[in-house]
């Protein structure tokens, strides 16, 4: 092992050699980021022509390859998910967005896009040549077999877990070169503080959760306010089975919560693909890699899957809903917010799953920067916001004012439905415009 370790390894400037002009080059997807190569990269602008980089939901504060050239005279930066840094270059027009939805992508990789250069985060190997993929194992291992040429980044901060059964797991003999040094501390994402109106939903929502329920929860305040709740409340025997893990599942744990006891598939193990929150979470990951099952999108964002275990509850946030039930969840008219991510997936798992639910968590309103109010249920989807997830597969919509079920609804019930819960003020003319249209 020791010698083809050798072997393999250069500097981050030699590795980026192997990028040419008009190549495709993958950086991941969350917080495992390719920092070394990402700058060695960088140093070749102006050498380099039509290099096109894909990413998604960063949240350090720098991608060198777009801050070093903003002209894009060598890189042009794509996105699969707008993170928070992604939406200031977005104001400054130096990313372009690439909508998916995340359990397609393993799909798109292996037949419909080309990849040629991947730079693989990885965690220091261990003495057999193994490395874990740290805190984002995304599609590597689809990527990894389609790639032309493959760079293993060894981060020395990233978490050593490799998945109990390998799930996690790449070997040193995989990666065509191999770069390490000294990386900075691990980008980090915390939660805003829970409003009065998100404690409210939350409050609904974690009512319809019983004991044994396996969760996938999104990365927004309600979803973490429903976790600390629930980690208060009797509940008993939580599962996890999420596409990100965080804090929220964390507090769970510590609370007695967080068993996966009850889990017909990965029983007494937390299943993931992505990990992102703070480093005491990072931290927990690395110190008992026996309680997680971190898998890819093929395994975690399937939906069959998750209808193969009983009571599969998933929570996530939105923009914007209709009284038909069709969701924005993404945009800001024309403007791309984030990305629909693995909502569609998740939601259908909870749809197929015996006892499942999956629950739309959105304020009935906001106040605008004039102060004024404004409704977040609109008669429809206005042109050129983005229709995230259809009408057909919403099953649960929960404000402050309620929780109700869409499915088997037709359209006049399913607007009488989301009128009921939408903020009082604007029930009026959603009524008119529903008697107009929908009866």
């Amino acid at each position: 092992m020791l010698s083809e370790y050798r072997s393999k390894l250069v500097t981050a400037e030699e590795a980026a050699r192997a990028v040419r002009s008009g190549d495709w080059v993958d950086y991941g997807f969350g917080g495992g980021f390719p920092e070394l190569m990402d700058r060695a990269l960088a140093g070749r602008k102006g050498e380099l022509k039509d290099v096109k980089i894909r990413g998604g939901l960063v949240i350090r504060p720098w991608i060198e390859v777009v801050e070093q050239d903003p002209e894009r005279s060598s890189f042009t930066y794509y996105s699969w998910h707008i993170g928070d840094y992604e939406r200031k270059l977005q104001s400054r027009g130096l990313v372009k967005f690439l909508p998916v939805m995340l359990r397609s992508l393993p799909e798109l990789y292996r037949n419909h896009i080309r990849v040629d250069v991947a730079f693989v985060p990885v965690s220091v190997p261990d003495e057999k040549g193994f490395c874990g993929l740290g805190i984002s194992n995304y599609a590597w291992r689809v990527i990894l077999e389609n790639a032309r040429t493959v760079v293993f980044e060894i981060n020395e901060r990233l978490p050593r877990l490799q998945g109990v059964d390998g799930s996690h797991r790449v070997r040193l003999s995989e990666a065509d070169y191999i770069v390490e040094g000294e990386h900075e501390p691990l980008p980090v994402r915390g939660y805003r503080e829970a409003s009065e109106t998100d404690r409210r939903i939350a409050q609904l929502v974690t009512a319809e959760i019983p004991d044994g329920a396996v969760l996938a929860l999104g990365v927004g305040g309600v979803p973490f306010t429903v976790a600390n709740m629930i980690a208060q409340s009797d509940l008993k025997d939580i599962g996890c089975h999420t596409g990100t893990i965080s804090d929220a599942f964390m507090a769970l744990y510590r609370a007695g919560k967080l068993t996966n006891a009850r889990k017909e598939i990965d029983r007494g193990l937390s299943t993931w693909n992505l990990a992102m929150g703070s480093q005491e979470l990072y931290d927990w990951l690395d110190a008992e890699p026996g309680l997680f099952r971190p898998g890819s999108l093929d395994y975690v964002h399937n939906p069959y899957r998750m209808a193969e275990m009983r009571n599969f509850i998933s929570i996530n946030g939105g923009v914007q809903l209709d009284l038909m039930g069709q969701e924005n969840g993404e945009s800001a008219g024309t403007r791309q917010l984030s990305g629909i991510g693995g909502q569609m997936d998740f939601l259908e798992g909870a749809f197929r799953s015996q006892g499942g639910k999956g629950f739309i968590c959105i304020n009935s309103s906001r106040v605008d920067k004039t102060g004024t109010r404004r409704s977040n249920i609109v008669p429809f989807i206005p042109g050129g916001s983005t229709v995230s997830v259809p009408r057909t597969m919403i099953q649960y919509v929960a404000t402050e004012y309620g929780v109700v079920k869409l499915s088997g609804l037709s359209l006049w019930e399913r607007a009488q439905a989301m009128i009921s819960v939408a903020h009082p003020d604007f029930r009026e003319e959603l009524t008119q415009y529903a008697q107009e249209s929908l009866r």
